[in-house]
């Protein structure tokens, strides 16, 4: 057996194929493919890599559910066939197909070369509704606290700490709530610009959005880094100007017990 004719060389060949169908040559398919009694080489190989990109349109579409509704399904479709021309499937997983397409609708924006303020209010949103649903969608198979106890409000600061399965989002647009409507089976319009920021957590494999202030966002933000609870507060009274002892009584009273029981923390491990 020759090199070109190697498993692993035709395998490789294949799935090239599939991946990028502009690209091989009618020479190549004759050379590696059989015709049939009413097809052609060419013809055969075009049945899989039509299949194949429909499947992994499908397969984003359900990664994208709410872009998909805001976008249309043709436009959404052609979307989808362009970003997988340019950035084919990598990965052993179709989990994590969609991975790279946010970032891909951000450097293809059509007037990506304009000053923010003159950049399209529609694309803005479409590019955070996409960086939403991906990070909804990533916590679904994320590494989580499920099995594991969980503290109790009695649990003091000091031990609590950020669960795994947590996600922080900042959005120019109300996406999370735009991407409820849209699974809740009712039909949104597209909302105006407002500042949005959503905690995402996981708890026993469902995934749950939490709407947050931006004192909030702040000070969860902090504790990803910091994970001391009193330091953050510290932090974010001295961000947002506001006085630490207030600060301080408004987490003990309001928000505290709160998002104990919505499973924001798990306990410190000793």
């Amino acid at each position: 057996m020759t090199e070109s004719t190697s498993l692993n060389n035709i395998q490789t060949w294949m799935q090239n194929a599939l991946i990028d169908p502009y690209a091989v040559k009618e020479t190549d398919v004759d050379a590696r493919m059989k015709a049939s009694s009413r097809l052609s080489a060419t013809e055969r190989l075009a049945i899989y890599q039509r299949s194949y990109i429909t499947r992994l349109c499908h397969c984003l579409a359900e990664q994208f559910p709410a872009s998909r509704h805001a976008l249309g399904s043709e436009l959404f479709d052609n979307f989808a066939r362009v970003y997988l021309a340019e950035k084919p499937s990598n990965s052993y997983t179709l989990y994590e197909l969609g991975r790279r397409f946010p970032s891909f609708l951000e450097a293809t924006r059509p007037d990506k070369e304009h000053p923010p303020e003159y950049q399209e209010s529609w694309v803005n949103f479409m590019i955070d509704l996409a960086t939403y649903e991906r990070a909804l969608f990533a916590l679904f198979d994320a590494p989580g606290h499920e099995g594991k106890p969980w503290p109790t409000p009695d649990c003091p600061d000091e031990n609590l700490i950020l669960q795994p399965c947590f996600h922080l989002g900042r959005y120019r647009f109300p996406v999370a709530n735009y991407y409820h409507s849209v699974t809740d089976q009712s039909e949104p319009e597209l909302p105006p610009c407002s500042e949005s920021y959503v905690a995402i957590i996981r708890y026993n494999y469902l995934t749950s959005s939490f709407p947050i202030t931006q004192s909030h966002y702040e000070f969860l933000k902090s504790l990803q880094s910091t994970n001391n609870i009193a330091e953050s507060l510290d932090y974010v009274a001295g961000k947002l100007e506001l006085s630490s002892e207030n600060v301080r009584s408004s987490w003990q009273e309001n928000i505290r017990n709160q998002w104990v029981a919505n499973h924001f923390f798990i306990e410190r491990a000793e």
